[in-house]
């Protein structure tokens, strides 16, 4: 029998719905028949329909809305029927995933959800999620977590099979253009190009990157920091990137930030949360130095292969770049040492085949329907 595995998420720009394209061009190399159902642009996002999958449009938004939240799981209990296995991503399509299908005494299709993300914010909005986070983690057969600390909250609230689940990044494109052109075109001349990644969001600390960047401009050299990435900080960014003088250039969305790693100095990941970075996975494997916050599964991720700091500490930030581009031997230990952490990590490959090994897992617990046989 052929799996049928139905695949759903919510609105995404960044880790998840890259994560889902590199399962659902996994699954279908594999012979499984997988459907994802989610916002229309997340597919025009990440064309899953393009890779070998049926897609449907569902409305599933980043805050709760009960009459549009009613409608998406009416619609969901529709296109679900026919799945063998139902994979949700993220707290939102976990939750809606689970009330269309209903409780595991009700014998319905077995699912599982990954926890991508922590709950972040002030101490009323994380009370407010605590519901929804214990729903989903009750609900769902198996709970994958993409770091650690997200294993062990969804075992705190409930969950019934709790697992780590690891994301892999993409493999890193061939470059088209080598560092010397990349550099030119960015107008770095022989200063210190440093490079963060990422959307223009609160989650990715970039108050603390600008803080930092003050601090480093005082250097002769005055390194330039570029950032790739868009997203609805960016206009405060910008006003204070011009009202303080910064050295920084906004790149917005790029296709080529392989490219543009070969080409830096250093990666800078200053996140509030992060859980298996996919950003920090690129730049070990391109050979860059990561100078990052020790926030979520980023310590598990790099071990001793980059530069950590606590989150919010400005000072602590600019000197571990400082100590990248100045002291002798230490870039090329970081990057000795990255490159021989990411070869113990499971690659594209390894996290489709586990994920696969669930899904068959799971759909062996069901007994099998007369159409089935």
């Amino acid at each position: 029998m052929t799996l049928r595995v139905a695949l759903v998420l919510g609105t995404s720009t960044g880790g998840v719905g890259e994560h889902v394209r590199l399962l659902v061009a996994g699954l279908v190399e594999r012979g499984l028949r997988p459907a994802v159902f989610g916002p229309a642009a997340t597919d025009e996002a990440f064309g899953f329909s393009g890779r070998g999958a049926r897609f449907a449009a569902v409305e599933i938004g980043a805050t709760p809305r009960p009459d549009r939240d009613l409608t998406t799981v009416l619609r969901l209990r529709r296109l679900l029927r026919g799945a063998d296995v139902v994979h949700a991503h993220g707290l939102r399509a976990g939750l809606l995933a689970g009330l269309a299908l209903g409780p595991r005494s009700s014998g319905r299709t077995p699912y599982l959800v990954s926890w991508h993300n922590a709950v972040l914010g002030d101490g009323v909005r994380r009370l407010a999620y605590v519901p929804l986070e214990a729903a989903v983690a009750r609900l769902a057969d198996v709970s994958l977590g993409a770091s650690s600390d997200l294993v062990e909250r969804a075992r705190e609230l409930g969950g019934v099979d709790v697992r780590l689940g690891p994301v892999a990044a993409p493999p890193l494109g061939a470059p088209v253009r080598g560092r010397a052109e990349v550099r030119a075109d960015l107008g770095v001349g022989d200063r210190p190009l440093l490079l963060a990644v990422g959307r223009l969001a609160p989650q990715k600390g970039y108050p603390l990157l600008l803080g930092a960047a003050g601090r480093w401009r005082q250097r002769a050299d005055r390194p330039l920091l570029a950032i790739a990435g868009d997203g609805p900080l960016r206009a405060r960014l910008e006003h204070r990137v011009r009202d303080e003088g910064l050295d920084v250039r906004f790149l917005g969305h790029r296709g080529d930030v392989p490219e543009l790693m070969r080409a830096a100095d250093a990666v800078v990941l200053p996140s509030v949360w992060e859980a298996r970075s996919l950003v920090a996975q690129e730049a070990l494997r391109a050979g860059v130095p990561l100078v990052a916050t020790a926030v979520g599964g980023v310590p598990e991720l790099v071990g001793d292969a980059a530069l950590l700091v606590p989150f919010g500490d400005e000072a602590a930030f600019a000197a571990a770049v400082g100590r990248v581009l100045d002291e002798d031997g230490l870039a090329a230990t970081l990057v000795e040492r990255g490159r021989a952490r990411a070869r113990g990590w499971p690659d594209v490959a390894d996290t489709v085949d586990q994920v696969a090994a669930v899904y068959r897992e799971l759909a062996g617990r069901r007994p099998r329907r007369p159409q089935d046989r």
